[in-house]
């Protein structure tokens, strides 16, 4: 039994090899849409992105508000007093109990990084209002200290910190 095969390709050979290509186009041309849609887009991957905020122009005594994720953010530029203040306090008397080291980064003690949300309701509290020079809820009267700890009023949690690092001694990120 002899078999002969050719070297030369034929012409059938390269019918076989064009049709698998052009399936194989036509597939990852159907395929590349229907991936690329499950991504988000752009203003969604923007919106949670990471933010760097510069330090250097809030005084000491004086905060700013910048937004990430939709949500404000308070950065709060603290007074030695104040700082000592929030850490004077009894822990027995707050509702949400928690130190002031515990909401600060060492070595920043100063700085104040907190979710202007009120954990009551949502709304937006005042910074350096109240009678604890923290911030005061306006819808329904939530107490918040300068370390961003409920004092009084119906919030049942103290103001949120959110995730964030020291870049440098003047810039932190947030997110």
């Amino acid at each position: 039994m002899t078999s002969t095969t050719s070297a030369e390709p034929t012409r059938r050979d390269f019918l076989y090899v064009a049709t698998g290509a052009a399936a194989a186009v036509g597939a990852a041309a159907v395929a590349w849409p229907l991936i690329s849609q499950m991504n988000p887009d752009a203003s969604t991957i923007a919106a949670g992105a990471p933010i760097e905020v510069d330090l250097t122009p809030i005084a000491e005594g004086q905060d700013i508000k910048v937004f990430w994720r939709g949500k404000p953010i308070y950065i709060m530029n603290r007074t030695k007093k104040q700082v000592e203040e929030a850490r004077s306090v009894n822990m027995s008397n707050l509702p949400d109990p928690q130190t002031d080291q515990a909401r600060v980064k060492e070595g920043h003690d100063q700085w104040l990084v907190v979710i202007g949300i009120c954990t009551h309701l949502g709304c937006i509290p005042i910074a350096h209002e109240g009678s604890y020079g923290g911030f005061f809820c306006p819808c329904h009267g939530s107490v918040y200290d300068t370390s961003g700890r409920i004092r009084q009023g119906p919030a049942p949690l103290n103001l949120a910190v959110p995730p964030y690092a020291f870049v440098s001694d003047t810039k932190i990120k947030i997110g």
